[in-house]
């Protein structure tokens, strides 16, 4: 069964060249392709859809609000594509219910791998995304009682040492199958592995625990 696949952009060279691109794949039916976020979620309300490519900047109703709305209303994932100059939006998408945040600029393989990974309900945060994350923390923080200060705190003998590796490729934004490679272990093990670094850390997805392992702190 092929991965339903929309396209959002209000670019329409964009939004031609991505459709060429991913059928060039047989693993994607891009079942329609609309020009802001408004016809996205109506599409997708009204029809059967995997993963919606969805841009930030477009009129009506950009890629964050869509995406939020998509997360509340349908069971459609967003993979956000992007291009350096969305940096004020990356985090506002994470919390409305992106699954991935990924550069335009990027290869279609990297892109094809992408959108399979948030298919299949994992998380995708390229790591220049990351530095941008990382670097745009406030460092004012609220205060906090000791036991949410510990808890918030990367204390490394919490984890295995398999559990650092992983958790170190996940920060350089590796899906489970390229850390199987690396690691030589079997991705139900790393599965496994993963789940309990977020039972240790009260996360909840691997783009936190990218987030975690990056900047020492809890970001839910």
């Amino acid at each position: 069964m092929k991965i339903k696949v929309i396209i959002a952009d209000d670019n329409s060279f964009i939004r031609e060249g991505m459709k060429i691109i991913l059928a060039t794949f047989d693993e994607f039916d891009v079942v329609a392709t609309v020009e802001d976020g408004q016809e996205a979620v109506a599409y997708c309300e009204a029809h059967e859809v995997d993963v919606a490519l969805m841009d930030v900047r477009m009129p009506n109703l950009n890629g964050v609000e869509a995406t939020k709305q998509l997360t509340e209303r349908t069971r459609t994932k967003t993979l956000i594509l992007t291009t350096f100059d969305d940096d004020e939006y990356i985090t506002d998408a994470i919390l409305n219910g992106a699954k991935g945040y990924l550069l335009k600029n990027n290869d279609p393989e990297r892109i094809r791998d992408a959108i399979k990974t948030v298919y299949h309900g994992h998380h995708v945060l390229q790591d220049v995304v990351l530095d941008k994350i990382k670097s745009g923390l406030s460092p004012g923080k609220p205060d906090k009682t000791d036991k949410e200060d510990k808890a918030d705190k990367f204390d490394r003998s919490l984890f295995t040492e398999r559990e650092l590796d992983i958790m170190a490729l996940i920060a350089k934004g590796l899906a489970n199958k390229e850390i199987s490679k690396k690691l030589f272990i079997s991705e139900g093990t790393i599965a496994n592995h993963i789940t309990s670094v977020l039972s240790k850390t009260g996360l909840e997805h691997r783009t936190q625990i990218a987030i975690f392992y990056l900047t020492g702190e809890v970001n839910k």
